[in-house]
């Protein structure tokens, strides 16, 4: 699998993680657990992916994980004030 698949997965997996993180609590124990709930994930996508852990691959997904992780949180937020 290439990087860039293993990047949009990344993506696509911290969506949901990155929109319920917008609706707990900033540093609660729920906040913390939707920013680390994807990583096992993560790694066991890295791991089958044959992508392993090689350094210039790191600054693609980290990216991919925080934008995820952003534009969930964004979407949260879009939504709350469509429903007011």
């Amino acid at each position: 699998m290439s990087i860039g698949v293993v990047a949009i997965v990344v993506f696509l997996i911290n969506l949901p993680c990155g929109f319920f993180r917008a609706k707990s609590e900033k540093l609660s124990k729920a906040w913390f657990f939707w920013v680390h709930a994807p990583i096992p994930f993560v790694i066991a996508l890295r791991i089958l992916s044959g992508l392993g852990f090689k350094l210039y691959t790191f600054p693609i997904v980290i990216s991919a994980y925080f934008l995820g992780q952003f534009t969930g949180g964004l979407l949260y937020k879009m939504l709350k004030t469509q429903t007011k």
